[in-house]
């Protein structure tokens, strides 16, 4: 499972004029199960996605596919995390 940082690089401008095209992207990888939770960080500085599923190679490749990534409105970071422990019920979100 990994975590996604998003840090924004560019004004709030030019990453609101790309959502239309972020959110088809956050769409696809949800529709396939790689994404389940995705939302901005608060202040607006960034982004975060919760990411599962997938190799590290095959993640660059979805990351890389980012129209914020494209366009160097956005840097990700990303933190791979192995989950011992999980509340009742959401072992099967994360499963």
């Amino acid at each position: 499972m990994y975590i996604l940082l998003l840090d924004y690089q560019k004004p709030l401008s030019e990453i609101d004029a790309l959502l239309p095209e972020h959110r088809a992207y956050l769409d696809r990888y949800y529709a396939d199960g790689t994404f389940v939770l995705s939302g901005r960080q608060v202040p607006r500085t960034g982004g975060a996605i919760l990411a599962r599923g997938v190799d590290r190679a095959t993640l660059d490749k979805i990351i890389n596919e980012d129209p914020f990534t494209r366009s160097g409105v956005a840097r990700y970071r990303v933190v791979e995390v192995e989950p011992t422990r999980t509340a009742a019920g959401v072992d099967s979100v994360f499963g």
